[in-house]
């Protein structure tokens, strides 16, 4: 115990100078034990000396040593300097795992104080609400994400559930975020970029409203027939006929529209696609075949040019895509109109083409053809029978096979629908 050893110490000392001062003298006594303390003090002062100038570089590499009494106090020094590194260390190295876990956040984290200023945030946070990291720190968070929703949002301090921000910095995306308070003034805000599963959403929606609307029609026109037939039991068989037929063409237009439906289901399913050699060639003359029975004389329907290539894919499904772009140029080519068919080896892809010399499309529609349910003109591609989902089953149908559907089209002029095959699906004869 150090206060034992300086007791001991000093008990030594005036022992020592008590036997002086017996043996020579007072006087001698108390020089010596005037001598003795004042070695006492300088040793004292000298290691005090030492002992500040290494508290203020308190490396763990340079302590000092000492004798007795100072050996004692370096060595306890030291031990809590070591010890007080390794606690500095852990709680370094945790803070760099929590920093780095929070980095790797998808959700974005905002810190901030009493008055909602930003202390801290994640690299999504800045992301999503362009947050400046180093210039936007103390700033008010409000004044950052300009939104008025935001601002009430704070001010309401009602955070039990998310509020969605529709954003347009640094992108168009849609925000959920929350606050939560964390200690008696801090809180954290928590954002999730939520602009996909918006898209779905309003996808979802878009769908059912398209499908209600795409059924109402023909479910009103045989419902009506069929009330017409009740009411009016002794109808003349030439009426009745044509009412039949027409609940006929109904009830085939919502079985293609289920059919199309269901064809949709499973192609967006991702199941696994069955791959084959396919004699492109034979196809075209098949799908020639197909356009001119629709067509019914109506068009000239030509194979251009027929490259002897083949293709690895899955027969049925390509039969499918190359088909509905075909009738699609049939249903919009006018009377005595020309549609040509041509599959041909172009710097090393295949490509598949259809052109027609119907209507056209303009550029505003282009983007959004291979969209469920979109048309370009509503009541013409119903009167041909379209149920609006073609273009988006050739679309699912040429992902699957790595390929990408190209439209060249201007309004009045016809169009050009192609699909290029990569590379690695050619079979050359």
């Amino acid at each position: 115990m150090l206060w034992l050893r300086s007791l001991i110490h000093y008990l030594t000392m005036a022992v020592f100078s008590a036997s002086i001062g017996a043996i020579f003298g007072l006087t001698y006594g108390m020089a010596t034990a005037i001598g003795l303390l004042s070695c006492s003090v300088l040793y004292h002062l000298v290691n005090l000396g030492r002992l500040h100038r290494w508290v203020e570089d308190s490396r763990v590499d340079n302590v000092p040593s000492g004798i007795l009494l100072w050996q004692e106090v370096f060595d306890r020094v030291y031990n809590q300097v070591r010890l007080q590194s390794k606690i500095k260390e852990r709680l370094t190295n945790t803070l760099d795992r929590f920093t780095n876990a929070s980095e790797a956040l998808p959700d974005g984290v905002v810190i901030l104080d009493e008055h909602d200023r930003i202390e801290w945030c994640n690299r999504s946070a800045a992301q999503h609400m362009a947050i400046n990291r180093v210039s936007d720190v103390w700033q008010v968070i409000s004044n950052i994400v300009r939104h008025p929703s935001l601002r009430e949002y704070l001010r309401s301090q009602d955070f039990a559930h998310p509020l969605v921000l529709h954003t347009h910095r640094p992108q168009e995306q849609v925000l959920s975020v929350q606050l939560v308070p964390f200690d008696s003034s801090r809180k954290l805000l928590l954002s999730r970029d939520i602009t996909q599963l918006d898209r779905v959403q309003t996808v979802h929606r878009d769908f059912v409203a398209n499908v209600s609307h795409e059924l109402r029609t023909p479910l009103t026109v045989v419902g009506g027939f069929i009330e017409t037939m009740i009411d009016m039991p002794d109808t003349d068989p030439e009426t009745r006929g044509q009412h039949l037929q027409l609940m006929y063409d109904q009830t085939q237009r919502m079985q293609r529209l289920v059919d199309d439906l269901l064809t949709l289901s499973r192609l967006e399913s991702g199941q696994q696609m069955r791959e084959e050699e396919v004699d492109v060639p034979q196809l075209m003359r098949l799908l020639a075949a197909e356009a001119e029975g629709l067509s019914q004389g109506r068009h000239i329907v030509t194979i251009g040019q027929l490259d002897a290539i083949r293709l690895i894919g899955n027969h049925d499904e390509l039969h499918s895509a190359f088909g509905n772009l075909v009738s699609n140029a049939i249903r919009y080519t006018p009377n005595g109109g020309e549609i040509t068919l041509s599959w041909n080896l172009s710097f090393e892809h295949g490509l598949f083409s259809v052109k027609d010399s119907g209507i056209g499309i303009s550029p505003e529609h282009l983007p959004r053809l291979t969209e469920r349910f979109y048309r370009v003109d509503r009541g013409r591609s119903r009167s041909t029978g379209g149920t609006g989902l073609g273009l988006a089953i050739v679309k699912h149908i040429i992902q699957r096979h790595q390929a990408q559907l190209l439209v060249q089209s201007k309004s009045g002029e016809g169009s050009v629908f192609s699909v290029k095959f990569p590379p690695q699906r050619l079979i050359n004869n």
